[in-house]
């Protein structure tokens, strides 16, 4: 579990209180122990609230804004919403940016619920069992590995396809799909929309981890960052991009990160998270290692570490948040630990503050608005959803 040397002398003031006891010193240590982890960064900020939604039935998956879900409920007219980033890129949309809407997906085996922020709130709508299904089938395409999720930016998607087995035994992608819609031109007669499609390999004997792929913008175009598994016991990353000022060349991978012994590096998001004006990737593993890595056309380069973080069940969501007149933050479960830690980069891998949850962060934690008036979902180990406002105020 990684903590600041702040951290440390906070933990020995609360020994020292035990072995000298004052009226009311000892709750308070406890209390402020519960509520930060580690010495907070510059810039003093409410403390986070939190609630647990009135959700009917158990949660077994949550997807944020920018997933197909999400993107699906948004514009296929089920409910009233607006707001999505969908379509042709315009306005402050580009080509690698994925596609989002204002609003977050639940469901299980009861039913779903849209989620949405009103007014500071989250509401909650309901959907039926029906709808929870097609949802479920939308997210992977025909053709696609099983259980995986496509990525979708304008005409860009990508998917995972060519299943196979991992070194390990376990179950991985040959390839990854990548279909980009073709311009037409104007008529009058029904015609289908060309689709190019190309599938790139994870090159030498990598394989693609079943996690969903993520598409970014880089050097001023799209691209795609996926993790995957070479040996019996090692992960890393491959960016597929295509050639700067040739616009008939192929997508392929143009720079991977050495393979390091471990589970698959699952991506927690895309940003500037150190300030640093280039896109960086944060990824966490099964064994807890957090990492940041610089995105580069042609390198992926380490960019620093820190353990002691959990990363979810499977494919789940996890959060980045921008919080008002600061640079973006994870959010990411605390290993062996139900808490949740806000991470910032700037200057280094550190933590802002701790929330304590009532059992651990499994199914995902998804972000709802920006600002001070975000809220963050939390999908608990026991199959309920926390709102936690990370920057004060009602839940």
């Amino acid at each position: 579990m990684t903590r600041s040397g702040a951290s440390s002398g906070a933990s020995s003031g609360t020994t020292a209180a035990r072995r000298h006891p004052a009226p009311g010193r000892r709750l308070r240590a406890v209390v402020l122990g519960l509520i930060v982890g580690v010495a907070p960064v510059a810039g003093a900020r409410a403390e986070p609230g939190i609630r647990i939604l009135d959700l009917p039935f158990k949660v077994r998956a949550l997807r944020g804004s920018r997933s197909e879900a999400a993107v699906s409920v948004a514009t296929s007219g089920l409910l009233p919403i607006t707001g999505a980033k969908t379509g042709p890129q315009t306005g402050g949309q580009q080509a690698g940016d994925e596609e989002s809407a204002p609003i977050a997906v639940v469901w299980g085996d009861e039913g779903g619920a849209v989620l949405a922020l009103a007014e500071g709130r989250v509401t909650v709508r309901p959907i039926g069992k029906e709808a929870v299904e097609g949802l479920t089938a939308a997210e992977t395409p025909r053709g696609a590995l099983p259980g995986s999720r496509r990525t979708l930016s304008g005409p860009l998607s990508a998917y995972l396809t060519g299943r196979t087995r991992a070194p390990d035994g376990g179950a991985a992608a040959a390839v990854l799909t990548i279909r980009e819609r073709q311009p037409m031109a104007v008529s009058t007669d029904p015609k289908p929309v060309p689709v190019a499609t190309v599938t790139v390999p994870a090159g030498g004997e990598a394989v693609f981890a079943p996690l969903r792929p993520r598409l970014l913008r880089l050097g001023g175009r799209p691209a795609l960052l996926a993790a995957t598994l070479s040996g019996a016991d090692a992960g890393g990353l491959a960016l597929i991009d295509r050639p700067a000022g040739d616009p008939g060349a192929a997508w392929a991978v143009t720079a991977r990160t050495p393979a390091q012994p471990g589970p698959p590096l699952k991506i927690v998001g895309i940003a500037d998270f150190s300030g640093s004006g280039e896109s960086q990737a944060a990824t966490v593993s099964a064994k807890g290692r957090l990492q940041l890595w610089t995105l580069r056309p042609d390198r992926i380069e380490a960019a620093g570490e820190a353990e002691g973080y959990a990363a979810g069940d499977g494919d789940s969501d996890l959060a980045v948040t921008t919080p008002a007149g600061g640079g973006p933050e994870l959010v990411l479960p605390v290993a062996g630990r139900p808490e949740i830690a806000f991470v910032a980069a700037k200057g280094g891998l550190r933590e802002r503050a701790r929330v304590p949850l009532p059992v651990p962060a499994e199914t995902g934690i998804v972000v709802l608005g920006e600002g001070a008036v975000a809220r963050l979902l939390v999908g608990l180990a026991d199959g309920r959803v926390a709102v936690v406002a990370p920057d004060g105020g009602t839940p």
